[in-house]
């Protein structure tokens, strides 16, 4: 294995872990694909299933053998390691499971690619907060969705929080980003839409006859303001999850599972 050691955390060799951002991680090779950091062996090991590859690894010396299981011995992808004492300095090391590994990213499908063979979508429409990412991939990977649809203003998927609440499941389900018009694309595909928002005309979850409808989508909205109108104007019906106890709504990761459960069964 080709092991190199590092004595301080700030050293310039694993700057990539420990001093740059994850837009700047993202954009290092920028026009070109950039790369995203992984931690802990088990979301390392689904990235790594799922065909991306690993350029460097940054690990506690004590976890080699992790490293070894993930990419064998016979690898020479740089493997960066420091003491114990040491990696405890880095933010967040505690969840890292003690390895991390800077990844390449893949490019993306086209939506209409995507589209040709999936029969459940989720779609989110600007869902802005990493964990939330996160916890609805694993929800989708666990409920049945085939794909998952982002707009622009949605959280990357591949942001390491993201992708350690998913516990790897971002690896496991299609996805890919798609347009505001993405409804329409859609409908033009034979998917029955359905918005998960409160409105007037919002019917219970529980109503709706899933079984008449052989493509189907769920679509969520922003943590603070929803689903945008454009979107929830073009959606065939709006669902909303049976409250009690004076409660309106659930965090959308929450909802996510219960919605995802009923219309992908």
């Amino acid at each position: 294995m080709n092991t190199i050691k590092v004595d301080k955390i700030n050293d310039a060799k694993v700057q990539i872990f420990t001093a740059l951002n994850e837009k700047q991680v993202k954009k290092i090779y920028e026009p070109d694909l950039g790369l995203f950091i992984c931690e802990s062996e088990k979301v390392i090991a689904r990235a790594l299933d799922a065909g991306y590859e690993a350029e460097v690894f940054f690990v506690d010396e004590e976890r080699l053998d992790a490293v070894g299981r993930l990419i064998g011995d016979d690898s020479n992808v740089p493997v960066y390691t420091a003491p114990a004492e040491v990696m405890k300095n880095l933010t967040g090391y505690a969840l890292t499971g003690g390895v991390l590994a800077a990844m390449k990213r893949k490019a993306l499908e086209s939506v209409d690619d995507v589209l040709k063979r999936c029969r459940n979508i989720v779609v989110l429409d600007d869902v802005e907060n990493p964990t939330n990412i996160g916890a609805i991939f694993r929800s989708a990977a666990a409920l049945g969705a085939d794909c998952v649809l982002l707009t622009a203003g949605c959280a990357d998927p591949l942001y390491r929080r993201a992708a350690r609440v998913s516990m790897g499941t971002v690896f496991q389900v299609d996805w890919t980003y798609a347009g505001y018009d993405v409804i329409a694309k859609l409908k033009e595909n034979g998917f029955h839409t359905m918005a998960l928002a409160l409105s007037d005309d919002s019917i219970d979850l529980g109503s709706v006859p899933i079984n008449a409808y052989e493509r189907k989508a769920v679509v969520m909205g922003n943590e603070d303001h929803g689903i945008s109108k454009e979107i929830l104007e073009e959606c065939d019906s709006v669902i909303k999850i049976p409250m009690k106890a004076g409660v309106d709504s659930l965090n959308v990761a929450a909802a996510s599972a219960v919605a995802f459960w009923e219309a992908f069964k």
